[in-house]
């Protein structure tokens, strides 16, 4: 990710625009510390849209209303030194 001074960014901000583009996200600092970073509107729609959560996820499964059989192993269990 390029960094941008303040200034740097104001001055030439169609290309920091066009490098967004080409480049991805870039960091505008002020006075060397970060403050900033400009993304893409597509990043920025990806970041912001609502993420499935987990049971949403298996509900729209296509083995959702698989007849599965799932069995346990019958064996003992191990031993472990605490």
């Amino acid at each position: 990710m390029r960094s941008w001074q303040v200034q740097e960014a104001k001055a030439g901000f169609s290309q920091l625009l066009r490098d967004v583009a080409a480049e991805g996200p870039q960091l505008v600092t002020v006075r060397g510390k970060p403050k900033a970073v400009v993304i893409s509107t597509d990043d920025y729609e990806r970041l912001r849209s609502p993420k499935p959560n987990l049971v949403d996820f298996i509900r729209d499964s296509p083995f959702w209303d698989a007849d599965l059989e799932l069995e346990r192993d019958p064996s003992a269990s191990r031993e472990v030194d605490l």
